[in-house]
């Protein structure tokens, strides 16, 4: 599915479900490099307790410098998602 990325706002990407919480509540629509950025920096357990929103996600200082970045990014560019240390 193409679309507008509910983290970093970009139109005319390709979407994924990124699950917030648990996959019978549903998810967020995100692009692979945004899903895979998500992934990278935290863990699930982080994710569940601490990150559960789209709004915590993008208020978060780890994920606040990738989302800067991304927003530059053409939709067609291939981005390489970088692990985090600390996770």
């Amino acid at each position: 599915m193409i679309g507008t990325c509910e983290l970093c706002d970009r139109d005319g990407v390709e979407l994924t479900v990124h699950h917030l919480t648990p996959r019978e509540v549903g998810g967020s629509h995100l692009p692979k490099s945004c899903h895979k950025q998500i992934h990278a920096l935290y863990s699930n357990r982080e994710l569940a307790i601490r990150l559960n929103t789209v709004l915590l996600l993008k208020d978060d200082e780890a994920l606040k410098k990738y989302l800067k970045w991304i927003k530059k990014q053409p939709v067609t560019r291939a981005v390489r998602i970088r692990k985090s240390k600390t996770k």
